[in-house]
């Protein structure tokens, strides 16, 4: 595996290694001591897999709250997406910062989301399909979301949105109070 930190550190694109031959080709996606030797967290708790019928498809920006906090590696095995993160880490210099990376089943390039960070794409195909593997389990009441259209956020999504849920669409706008705050108030 090629592991490439984006702008937001502890953030990886990880691009596969093939091996080649008469056959086709073989790749590692996954190995825990080389996510420890990066410094990322390698632990396992679920993985994921989201079906998505149409292009424009949106959905995020999601992220739980410690003690539940998750980090993610997230894959297109299927399609197209634009997959964005916003860095939600109180200490770091580029909290509410984002990175937009483009996965495919072309590229074979996984993004590696730290804990802390929100979490959406956006299918540019139709029938994308993308693989989550899940740092820790689905713990609803430390769930939580940014809206994708936050003008604080200033993420340009490449299509307009035009499937998404409820409660992607209904997630509160960014304050001033939420900007300056250094802790996220859990109401489980």
């Amino acid at each position: 595996m090629i592991f490439t930190e984006t702008a937001l550190k502890g953030a990886f694109i990880i691009d596969v290694d093939v091996r080649e031959d008469e056959r086709g080709g073989f790749a590692r996606t996954f190995c825990q001591r080389e996510f420890e030797a990066h410094g990322l967290n390698p632990q396992v708790a679920q993985a994921n897999l989201s079906f998505n019928h149409a292009a424009g498809t949106l959905r995020g920006l999601h992220f739980q709250l410690p003690p539940a906090a998750e980090s993610k590696l997230v894959r297109c095995t299927r399609g197209k997406i634009v997959d964005v993160i916003v860095d939600l880490r109180p200490d770091s210099p580029t909290r509410w910062q984002h990175v937009a990376v483009e996965l495919s089943d072309e590229n074979r390039r996984a993004l590696y989301v730290p804990e802390l960070f929100a979490h959406g794409y956006q299918t540019l195909t139709d029938g994308a399909e993308v693989v989550y593997q899940v740092g820790e389990f689905y713990t609803p009441g430390y769930e939580r979301g940014l809206r994708f259209d936050d003008p604080r956020l200033g993420i340009t999504w490449p299509l307009t949105p035009t499937v998404m849920s409820d409660k992607d669409r209904q997630w509160p706008l960014l304050t001033d109070h939420d900007l300056e705050r250094t802790e996220w108030e859990v109401t489980a």
